[in-house]
């Protein structure tokens, strides 16, 4: 089976295509600055169009769509929607419904998802939503102090996001520790960040709450605040939700606190020139890593491992050591030689630390793929559905 994977970006159009049966990627490419100035593609059917002419043809990895089974998105917020779903009607209203607390993601999204149909009728969409691994965190985990009636009729509750690569470095850690009853924290540090605690492969906390501007600090977006700092800055200077909304999910985060860039590679050079707000950033967001860090430790009742994953997970050996600087008395001492030198998939705690950390790049397109082929084949061995698949 060969599957088409769409993470799609407020301006931009990354793609993947594999190959299940071999588990390899054939292809792979992005679109960049999708109907922006500089951009040679004005919308997401161009941007479409050239994905299709890339990877489709003569000498291409696809002699004919015919050979494709499907296109799955790594989506984002549906709210109740969890696990992989065949993209209809129902599932683009879910997320037009929500679309509110998803403003970076969702539209986008809903936009593609809408020109991929156009352009290809016939072709399965699938959404595997990025709150699906945490469908199961029990009900104390995922419910706000409010009244009780917004979580049962509007759905306020928390629900946890990145579910792809927290999954992906679940698996992983297992495959490379060789056990299956791993108490695991695993750190999703980039553009956007998050942790979730995870036993024997199973999510059971999240950073993240009722959107992607809560938990860590983020690029440009917010992470916790107390939601009377936001009431009380309505009123002082007579802000619109709206207003308010596009402040917090876009002005804000590290890039709000250093008045400059949000980027973590800009923010350590800054720092490191005497930038007093990029060190505050810095120091900040490290400092809320480190909360989760043990918050989660506690929740677990222990700990095994330690992944870290994303942009600056992967590749911010500075952040790292920050996150489990002090820590040895957990049971948790990096070796600052492996750290610095990390290949991939790599060790980069002592041999005698009680828990061992792990460098994992992010998978999350073969999840993605591997959840969209799980839901086509059940749909074409049982015939449910196959007829809304066509449409």
């Amino acid at each position: 089976m060969k599957l088409l994977v769409a993470n799609i970006g407020s301006t931009s159009f990354k793609y993947k295509l594999l190959d299940m049966a071999l588990g390899q990627a054939l292809a792979q490419g992005r679109v960049e600055r999708i109907g922006q100035a500089g951009g040679d593609c004005p919308d997401y059917e161009s941007a479409i169009g050239r994905c299709i002419g890339e990877i489709v043809g003569d000498d291409k990895p696809l002699l004919s769509l015919d050979e494709l089974a499907a296109i799955g998105f790594k989506a984002v917020h549906a709210g109740p929607f969890g696990s992989a779903r065949l993209i209809d009607g129902e599932v683009l209203g879910a997320m037009e419904e929500y679309a509110f607390f998803a403003p970076a993601h969702n539209p986008p999204y809903i936009a593609a998802m809408r020109a991929f149909r156009k352009a290809l009728p016939d072709l399965p969409l699938v959404a595997v939503f990025e709150t699906a691994f945490f469908d199961d965190l029990d009900e104390a985990t995922t419910t706000y102090a409010v009244p009780y009636s917004w979580r049962k009729d509007y759905g306020v509750r928390r629900y946890g996001f990145h579910g792809a690569s927290h999954r992906a470095a679940s698996e992983r850690a297992q495959a490379i520790l060789g056990r299956g009853d791993l108490r695991h924290i695993s750190c999703h540090l980039g553009g956007s960040s998050s942790l979730a605690a995870i036993r024997s492969g199973r999510a059971i906390d999240t950073s993240f709450g009722v959107s992607p501007q809560s938990g860590l600090p983020h690029n440009s977006r917010v992470g916790d605040l107390d939601v009377f700092a936001v009431l009380y800055m309505m009123k002082r200077r007579s802000l619109g939700v709206d207003e308010v909304a596009r402040i917090l999910a876009g002005q804000s985060g590290l890039s709000g606190i250093s008045g400059g860039s949000g980027d973590v590679r800009d923010l350590t050079l800054a720092a490191a020139a005497g930038d007093r707000r990029a060190r505050l950033a810095l120091d900040m967001f490290v400092g809320s890593a480190r909360h989760y860090l043990g918050a989660f430790l506690v929740k677990l009742g222990g700990l095994d491992v330690i992944t870290f994953s994303g942009g600056i997970g992967e590749n911010s050996a500075d952040v790292r050591a920050a996150v489990c600087e002090g820590l040895s008395d957990l049971g948790i001492e990096l070796d600052l030689e492996r750290n610095v030198a990390v290949p991939e998939d790599a060790r980069i705690s002592t041999d005698q630390s009680g828990v061992i950390v792990l460098v994992i790049p992010a998978d999350e397109e073969m999840i993605v793929a591997r959840e969209t082929a799980a839901l086509v084949e059940d749909l074409l061995k049982t015939g449910d559905g196959c007829d809304g698949m066509k449409k």
